[in-house]
């Protein structure tokens, strides 16, 4: 018998990827559960922080701003990203957020088709947390 998919996932439940900008949990995903055909999550970017250009070559990506302000870029596109905003982001369409403030940016994002969340695990300040523990942040005394 295979174990029933989650219809309740709470953020305990799930592992934290974290990043020198900020963190992600990723509530569902082709990896963690089973039939999923989107990955759904959670990120949180560090005041005055933001992760380097990238693209997805095979997703599109959604993000909607649940709280906070930034600076996105999408292709040649460069604009303000506020809450309630949502962003889309074409499959293969280099784009960056930036938080411009110094409260954290809090995004919901979705991959679809999913599976591009674990292309992140390869970067070299990636680092993953277990369910259920909290990432301990340090700060650095030059910055």
């Amino acid at each position: 018998m295979t174990a029933p998919i989650p219809a309740h996932i709470p953020p305990d439940a799930v592992e934290t990827f974290s990043f020198d900008w900020g963190t992600m949990k990723w509530f569902v995903s082709p990896a963690t559960v089973p039939g999923a055909v989107n990955s759904q999550g959670e990120v949180i970017i560090l005041p005055g922080a933001g992760h380097a250009p990238h693209q997805h070559d095979g997703a599109d990506e959604l993000l909607y701003v649940v709280s906070g302000a930034g600076r996105q870029t999408v292709g040649d596109q460069d604009f303000d990203i506020a809450e309630g905003d949502l962003v889309y982001i074409p499959r293969a369409t280099v784009h960056s957020t930036f938080n411009t403030t110094w409260r954290t940016l809090r995004l919901l994002v979705t991959y679809t088709p999913g599976g591009e969340e674990q292309a992140l695990t390869a970067l070299p300040d990636f680092r993953r947390h277990p369910a259920g523990t909290d990432p301990q942040w340090t700060r650095d005394p030059t910055r």
